[in-house]
């Protein structure tokens, strides 16, 4: 076991390691280094950069194993600097450079006050983030392309880890951009999807999915998932969203949901659930941050899914573990 004076340490080194990561990406040194190394005043000029202030990151992102020496002054970009590219699938760019957004960087920053008072300091001070990220259309597609990136992990399992045997229809509530519905739909010939989301959102869900070629398959639905979502499917799926919300929200959600369904609809909640021990947990890591962002979202347990689905008189039945820490949490009309 380490000391854990070495883990105190190694957890202040990330933070300058996420910051040499985040001007990585800001700045496109991976698609700038992609054809070939560069010396690091050509790339500071092609970056619009100060070349001896990224001469200092390029040392950073070398010790990193993103970027290696080429020669005596010329830096070229590793195998595991290209998930930095742009132009390459599952690109790692938009996913540093949201996590990096002002809005985020701040409300980590200040999760202690957080804490104090129990309310988001992101929230103060921007207001709500999807709000605040609404205004904001670049910062918007952004993080529009974060979640696909993120979801990726969670997607490949669910398509592969859970049975849609009976599912004919299915309303993604909260689908975003549509990627978890997409694959889905690819997966599954016969079924049909909905697509419910804000209407900006609807929007980028449309070209989305048409070019996925699942236009004639899914319909669009501008709304509000606090006041009602398509009826009588075979299946609701909540990927991602009630852990934005806290529980009296989450409740709410739920129970939209539940007034919709036929009696032999089930719900499909998509999320990290938290083991009730104190080992390491990627789902804790990331309620910090839920923490830190939405007033009152959070990563819950097995047994805080279940409490929020009986006040929303539905059933857990089970839950299916997949890749990366997700699982389905399935439910149905109690």
């Amino acid at each position: 076991m380490r000391h854990s004076d070495d883990l105190i340490w190694d957890a202040m080194a990330d933070l300058s390691r996420f910051a040499a990561l985040l001007t990585m990406a800001e700045l496109g040194v991976a698609d700038e280094l992609a054809h070939g190394p560069l010396e690091p005043a050509e790339l500071a000029r092609r970056c619009e950069a100060d070349p001896r202030a990224l001469r200092r990151v390029l040392r950073e992102l070398a010790a990193m194993g993103l970027v290696r020496r080429a020669g005596d002054d010329r830096y070229d970009l590793s195998e595991r600097g290209t998930a930095l590219r742009s132009d390459v699938p599952g690109s790692l760019r938009s996913s540093i450079r949201m996590l990096g957004d002002e809005r985020l960087w701040y409300a980590m920053g200040n999760l202690p006050a957080t804490v104090r008072s129990g309310s988001s300091a992101l929230t103060a001070r921007y207001g709500p983030l999807y709000e605040s990220l609404a205004t904001d259309p670049e910062a918007s597609r952004i993080f529009g392309e974060y979640m696909s990136t993120r979801a990726i992990p969670f997607i490949e399992g669910l398509v592969k880890g859970y049975d849609f045997t009976g599912v004919h229809s299915l309303v993604d509530v909260g689908g975003g951009r549509g990627h978890i519905l997409s694959a889905i739909l690819r997966a599954n010939p016969e079924m049909r999807g909905v697509l419910l989301d804000r209407e900006h959102v609807v929007e980028q869900a449309r070209q989305a999915l048409a070019d996925d070629g699942l236009a004639g398959r899914c319909e669009l639905v501008p709304g509000d998932f606090f006041r009602s979502v398509p009826e009588g499917r075979d299946a609701y799926l909540l990927g991602s969203v009630l852990h934005n919300w806290d529980d009296e929200d989450a409740v709410a959600i739920l129970r939209t949901v539940r007034q919709a369904m036929s009696p032999t609809g089930r719900v499909l909640i998509l999320e990290i659930v938290l083991p009730d021990d104190d080992a390491p947990h990627l789902g804790k890591d990331l309620d910090m941050r839920m923490l830190a962002v939405f007033d009152g979202g959070a990563e819950r347990s097995r047994a805080e899914y279940g409490a929020l689905l009986a006040r929303a008189d539905l059933t857990l039945t089970r839950v299916v573990g997949l890749e990366a820490a997700a699982s389905v949490i399935e439910a149905v009309p109690a």
